[in-house]
């Protein structure tokens, strides 16, 4: 018998329609820490780490740092959030849909506009946890989380001990790591997240965030990013050919994140479903 859980989202749009909780059989799958700038943040302002998960477009790191909606208040109207930024606006309809949660987003700009998005998760995760994605996938890995990168296979660190996948205690490192895959999943306590993102025509991708303990410089936390992604690099101004996705002539990209919780026993699913076509 499958133990698929129902999943529950709460956003706060007044905040830049951050996420604040996401629930499964009595689990928070999201991590938070208290961070009083973030209810005062406006555009401009340097990044307020709260934990949730944040909508980071058109960057995750660079000018804005996190992009430029994670400080602009967003509207809800009609089952749809949405925010207007400098140079697009972003909309999103989060619906469930039986045992998944399905959120379609659509991004209006000039046509030849060029971003990144994530969907940048902090998660709740015990020392024990694993993160899925199929071994030797093609990744980047950051050494210290910033723009610098170097080729490797999912779960390696070049030049490191340990595997990406496995997460342990704090040991004062902080790494990133971009994979060619649209999907990912998050084993925990015998309770299991699975994400995965679709959009035709854009380069997908996950990001992980493995912070051990090991940033910022000063008053270090331990933090762990698991985050669906359009694009293949942290930061725009990075960004090579294919590495963005770009607004076709229609002016719009569409694309789809959908989630789904249960437990280890559970038949693996695939949880990508169709895509509106752009």
């Amino acid at each position: 018998m499958s133990s698929l859980t129902a999943l529950t989202i709460e956003t706060d749009p007044a905040h830049g329609g951050r996420w604040t909780s996401l629930r499964a059989g009595g689990r928070e799958w999201l991590w938070h820490r208290d961070e009083p700038r973030r209810a005062r943040a406006v555009p401009g302002d340097a990044f307020a780490d709260a934990g949730g998960l944040e909508e980071c477009v058109p960057t995750v790191r660079g000018t804005p740092d996190h992009g430029d909606a994670w400080a602009r208040p967003w509207q809800r109207a009609a089952g749809t959030e949405s925010v207007a930024c400098v140079d697009f606006r972003l909309s999103r309809r989060i619906r469930g849909d039986g045992w998944s949660v399905v959120v379609d987003y659509r991004l209006t700009a000039e046509p030849g506009y060029r971003f990144l998005w994530a969907a940048h998760a902090l998660l709740d995760l015990s020392d024990e946890a694993r993160i899925g994605i199929g071994d030797g996938t093609q990744a980047r890995f950051y050494p210290d989380g910033g723009a610098r990168w170097v080729p490797c296979s999912w779960p390696s660190q070049p030049g490191r001990a340990g595997r990406l996948d496995r997460l342990g205690p704090e040991d004062g490192t902080a790494v990133g790591s971009i994979v060619d895959s649209s999907r990912v999943s998050v084993h925990d306590g015998g309770a299991v997240l699975r994400m995965a993102v679709e959009s035709e025509g854009q380069p997908v991708s996950v990001a992980v965030w493995r912070n051990l303990g090991g940033f910022p410089e000063q008053e270090p936390y331990r933090s762990i990013g698991v985050e669906p992604m359009l694009g293949r690099v942290f930061d725009l101004a990075a960004a090579g050919d294919g590495d963005a996705a770009c607004v076709p002539r229609s002016g719009e990209v569409r694309w789809r994140l959908t989630m789904t919780a249960g437990a280890e026993t559970d038949p693996e699913t695939d949880p990508v479903t169709a895509v509106p076509t752009q």
